[in-house]
C-alpha cells in the first residue's frame, strides 16, 4: 500500500482467554464436551440473576428514557450515588464530575492508554491480565513492562523488583494494581498498598487500580480501595464496573473515578482528555447506568453478594484441598476475585508428556497444536483434548512461570467437584507419563 497500514503496537495485542476458545470449538465439532474454565463470565457458569434484580431492570427498560442518550460522562444521579459511596470510606474525596462512564472496562482501558504520551509506560503486575498488558504494549510499541507477583509469597508483589524497575526506567509514569487480582486471586494487604503509594509519591507517579472485583472477597479477606490509601496528593484512577459483581457482563458498563485532580494540573488535563473523548463518542449505554443505584441501594443486595462470596470461598478451599495432593504444583488459596493460578514447579514439565486422546481426529489436532509451544501450552492443549476442560496457560499472562488459570465460578456444585477432581487426576497422569 502507499503508506504503512498497520500500527506496530497491533502486534502486541493478544488475548489467550478468548484464543483458547477457537481451539475448544474445533474439538467440540469432533464431539468433545467442553467444560469452560477459561473466562470469568458468571452467567456462562450457571449463575442466576436474582428475580428482584431482573424486575428492576425490566421496569427501567419500560421507560422511554432508558432508550436515549445520557450525559456524556454518565447519568448525573448515578455518578452522584457512586461518588457518595466512595466518599463514605473516608479517603480521597470526589464529586460526580470526577466519574466517567465507559462501555465496559475494556473501553476504559483502551481509552486510558490511547491518551497517554507515547513515550510513557505503565508498569503492571505479572502474571498480567491480558487486556491491560496488551493495551500498554500496543500503546508503547513494545513488550509489556511488568513487576513480579511472587507465588512463594501469597502472590504479593515483589517490592524490590517494582522499585528497581521504577527507579531505573524513567519512562515509567504510572503503576497499575489489579486488586483483587486477576489471574491470581490475591488481595493486596494494606501495608503493601501503603508502600506502593509512597513509591508513587517518591517518583512523582500516577496510580491506576483496577477494582472490578472489589466486592468479591471471601474467607476473611478485605480489599482496600485505592481511595482509602491514596492520600490527598498522589494522582490516582480507580476502574470499576458491574460485569462481575451483579453479575451483568453483557451490560458492558464500567467507570473510572479520578482522585486528586486538583493537585496536579497535568493529571487534570489527562482526565479531561478522556472526558472529551467520551463526548466525541456521545455517551455510554444508558440502561445499566440507570440500574446501578436502584440495585446497589436495595436492602437485598448486600445479602445477595455475601452469600455469593461465601460460595466462591468454599470453591477456593475445595481447589486448595484437592490440588494440595500434587507436590509438583505451587499455588495459593485465593481470597478475592474468582480465579486461581496454578504453577508447575521448575523442571516438572517436559516436552514428551502426554495424556491419552481417544479420538484419532482430536489426537491429530492436538499434536499439531503442541509443536514448538511453551510447555504449559502443551499441557493445556492435552488437557483440553483428553478431558474437554478448557483452561488458560499462565505464560500467556505475560509471565515466565509455567502453569494455568482456572475459574471459581461453576454454580453446579457436583459439576464443580467433578471438574477439579478430574483436573487433579489428569495432572497426575500427565506428570507420570
Amino acid at each position: 500500500m502507499r503508506q504503512k497500514l498497520l500500527h506496530e503496537g497491533a502486534k502486541e495485542l493478544s488475548y489467550e482467554i478468548r484464543e483458547i476458545v477457537k481451539k475448544a470449538n474445533i474439538l467440540q465439532k469432533e464431539g468433545l464436551e467442553i467444560t469452560w474454565e477459561n473466562i470469568g463470565d458468571p452467567i456462562q457458569k450457571n449463575a442466576r440473576v436474582p428475580v428482584w434484580m431482573k424486575e428492576i431492570v425490566q421496569e427501567l427498560a419500560g421507560t422511554d428514557k432508558s432508550y436515549g442518550y445520557c450525559d456524556s460522562k454518565g447519568i448525573p444521579e448515578t455518578r452522584s450515588f457512586l461518588a457518595q459511596q466512595n466518599n463514605s470510606k473516608g479517603g480521597a474525596q470526589i464529586t460526580a464530575e470526577d466519574i466517567l462512564f465507559f462501555n465496559g472496562l475494556g473501553d476504559a482501558i483502551s481509552t486510558l492508554y490511547h491518551y497517554l504520551d507515547t513515550t510513557s509506560r505503565v508498569i503492571g503486575p505479572s502474571p498480567a491480565y491480558s487486556t491491560h498488558s496488551s493495551a500498554e504494549a500496543a500503546h508503547a510499541n513494545h513488550h509489556p513492562l511488568t513487576y513480579k507477583l511472587d507465588p512463594a509469597n501469597n502472590w504479593y508483589p515483589d517490592m524490590q523488583d517494582l522499585r528497581n524497575k521504577v527507579e531505573f526506567n524513567p519512562n515509567v509514569l504510572a503503576i497499575l494494581l489489579i486488586n483483587p487480582d486477576n489471574p491470581t486471586g490475591m488481595v493486596y494487604p494494606k501495608e503493601i498498598l501503603d508502600e506502593i503509594v509512597e513509591l508513587a509519591r517518591e517518583f512523582d507517579l500516577m496510580l491506576i487500580s483496577d477494582e472490578i472485583y472489589h466486592h468479591i472477597t471471601y474467607n476473611g479477606a478485605r480489599a482496600y480501595a485505592l481511595a482509602e490509601v491514596l492520600g490527598d496528593e498522589v494522582p490516582g484512577i480507580a476502574m470499576k464496573g458491574i460485569s462481575k459483581e451483579l453479575p451483568w457482563p453483557g451490560a458492558r458498563c464500567g467507570w473510572i473515578e479520578c482522585y486528586n485532580r486538583g493537585e496536579n494540573p497535568e493529571f487534570d488535563q489527562f482526565c479531561k482528555a478522556m472526558d472529551d473523548a467520551k463526548m466525541i463518542e456521545v455517551c455510554s449505554t444508558t440502561l445499566p447506568q440507570m440500574a446501578i443505584p436502584k440495585i446497589m441501594d436495595d436492602a437485598r443486595y448486600g445479602e445477595y453478594r455475601q452469600k455469593l462470596n461465601e460460595k466462591i470461598g468454599w470453591r477456593s478451599r475445595f481447589i486448595t484441598d484437592t490440588l494440595a495432593e500434587i507436590p509438583e504444583l505451587m499455588f495459593n488459596e485465593t481470597f478475592g476475585a474468582f480465579y486461581n493460578t496454578i504453577v508447575f514447579k521448575p523442571g516438572v514439565l517436559e516436552a514428551d508428556q502426554t495424556l491419552e486422546l481417544e479420538s484419532p481426529a482430536i489426537q491429530k489436532q492436538v499434536e499439531q497444536w503442541v509443536e514448538g509451544v511453551s510447555l504449559d501450552f502443551r499441557f493445556v492443549y492435552y488437557l483440553l483434548g483428553a478431558t474437554g476442560i478448557c483452561v488458560v496457560p499462565i505464560s500467556s499472562f505475560c509471565s515466565e512461570l509455567l502453569g494455568f488459570r482456572v475459574t471459581l465460578l461453576e454454580e453446579d456444585e457436583e459439576l464443580f467437584k467433578k471438574t477439579f477432581l478430574q483436573l487433579r487426576d489428569s495432572i497426575r497422569q500427565y506428570l507420570d507419563s
